[in-house]
């Protein structure tokens, strides 16, 4: 991670440097220490007021954050707060969409066996890519008697899960269930 500061209005002391510097690095945890990662920091004083602006650049991904308080110290640790913040909130928005977030798209093989006497290898002669409606249990059902299938995959709504109903040789429904 490329760590710039820019300072306005102020000579900094060699402390000041080493704290920011430190304090800014635990942001590497968050991220991962990537090489085009680039944190800009900008430290200023008006009057009373110590300002600190922050804008952290990666490669999908950009955040700034801004505060002001009475103390330099004060006004760093205020920022790096509040961009860990966003940093945690991203992280758990991504870790939601990965876990019920967008469906995915399934795929189905159509395999047929050799008519050839002591040949029974299997072989795919058809692929179908399909995402699975969200759909409850005995709508799944309503729509396998009305279209005649055989089987019927789909996502289930109470679930999450994708599920397959199908007919049993007696008429009725079965459910596959994985249940992971």
């Amino acid at each position: 991670m490329n760590i710039s500061f820019a300072f306005k209005n102020f000579e900094p002391s060699a402390h000041l440097k080493e704290y920011a510097s430190s304090r800014f690095e635990k942001m590497a945890k968050f991220i991962g220490d990537t090489v085009e990662t680039e944190l800009q920091i900008s430290l200023s004083v008006e009057k009373f007021r110590h300002k600190a602006d922050v804008v952290l650049l990666s490669d999908n991904l950009h955040i700034s954050a801004y505060e002001e308080s009475e103390d330099m110290y004060s006004t760093i640790d205020l920022v790096l707060d509040k961009l860990e913040a966003q940093l945690k909130r991203m992280r758990e928005r991504d870790k939601e969409r990965r876990r019920g977030g967008t469906p995915r798209a399934a795929r189905m093989d159509v395999i047929s066996f050799s008519d050839e006497p002591g040949s029974h290898t299997p072989t795919i002669k058809d692929t179908d890519n399909f995402e699975p409606k969200p759909m409850h249990v005995e709508e799944a059902a309503e729509q396998l008697v009305s279209r005649k299938f055989e089987f019927l995959v789909f996502r289930n709504a109470d679930t999450s899960r994708v599920n397959v109903i199908y007919r049993t040789k007696n008429g009725d429904f079965g459910l596959i269930d994985p249940g992971n």
